[in-house]
């Protein structure tokens, strides 16, 4: 027998239960609610420990710390679900700084009725991608909302990490003559959950590109330690966050619209749409700031890596007091790329 069945002899109705107001009581149905779906699926050492908190051993660097919320809708879409975002999305947020990924903490907030066999599918999920980032999650909460006053389930993931001696990786370091680079296609995970909206009505073969970049980042920074800005184009896509570094750095930046990889299912989808994929969100994208001489060293490591094959330089850090990004576009002209105005589409992570 189990320790879980010894403890509770009757187990959750996983199958068509759902969340009541008990799971997040503190008593013995939040207990099993716990061990039978959150411990079971997250399962390590630290967590076993059953503590209020993780304590553990850090190499030595710089500690990294970065939270991140998850409430989008819908909840599972082509190519991941709530779950694998939250891992993959607090992994990235960490390792844009040149670190590497320790640990995770996670916090649930449940809606009274969801659907305890959709929370399980989740977990599951949010475990498989921590198994495969290599980064645990070591402790966490969950609390109980009730009816009318969530929508189904809301993630909250904080990660931990150590940037290693000599990296130095900040939104404040872009320098003029610096190459602009991105590990792949523009726009793919906004137009993935955009196609699973119910009030949507369009298809199309796209999935998420949610993942874990870490991995990439090392390789990365491994042939080219002087890395200037590193930065994942979440909400408002690669034009909004080209905006916010080049701020950041009080420069400006130019772009080429031809090199700048989109997938044209993407173009097609944002077209139908009226949106621009520049300003559509990716969730396994990141963009790279360079010292040019680096710029082809870096493509090659990219090009090199799963999460990296179809990466591209796209322009350079230009000296503009005033922070503009600019493209030449493919018609041979030139436009302003500003900020995001509004949200193209809300709920997108």
């Amino acid at each position: 027998m189990s320790a879980d069945m010894k403890r509770f002899p009757v187990g959750l109705n996983i199958s068509d239960g759902v969340v009541d107001m008990s799971h997040g009581s503190g008593g013995r149905a939040m207990a099993q609610l716990i061990d039978e779906i959150f411990v079971r699926q997250f399962d390590n050492d630290l967590l076993r420990q059953a503590n209020d908190q993780a304590a553990f051993d850090v190499p030595p660097g710089r500690m990294v710390m970065s939270t991140d919320g998850h409430v989008i809708s819908p909840l599972f879409f082509p190519g991941g679900d709530i779950g694998s975002l939250a891992v993959h999305g607090t992994v990235n947020d960490v390792a844009m700084s040149g670190a590497i990924p320790l640990y995770l903490s996670a916090g649930f907030i449940l809606e009274e009725g969801f659907p305890l066999a959709d929370l399980e599918r989740i977990v599951i999920s949010m475990g498989q991608a921590a198994v495969a980032a290599g980064v645990p999650v070591v402790t966490g909460d969950t609390k109980v909302v009730e009816r009318g006053k969530g929508d189904g389930v809301f993630i909250t993931t904080t990660g931990v990490g150590v940037v290693p001696e000599g990296i130095n990786i900040s939104g404040d370091l872009a320098r003029p003559g610096d190459a602009i680079l991105v590990n792949g296609t523009m726009g793919d995970h906004g137009v993935a959950i955009m196609s699973s909206r119910e009030n949507l009505e369009f298809e199309t073969s796209i999935e998420s590109d949610s993942a874990a970049l870490h991995t990439l980042i090392a390789d990365m920074v491994s042939v080219a330690p002087e890395i200037h800005c590193l930065r994942d184009p979440t909400r408002g896509g690669l034009a909004t966050t080209l905006n916010e570094l080049a701020q950041q750095s009080s420069v400006g930046m130019k772009l080429m619209e031809s090199a700048i990889p989109v997938r044209p299912a993407v173009r097609a989808a944002c077209e139908l749409l009226g949106l621009d994929p520049l300003y559509v969100a990716n969730e396994g994208k990141l963009i790279c700031i360079c010292p040019q001489q680096d710029a082809q060293r870096i493509l090659e490591v990219m090009q090199a890596h799963p999460l990296g094959e179809e990466a591209a330089i796209i322009g350079e850090v230009t000296e503009d007091q005033h922070g503009f990004v600019q493209m030449e576009t493919s018609f041979g002209g030139s436009r302003v790329v500003d900020w995001l105005v509004g949200e193209q589409l809300p709920r997108i992570c």
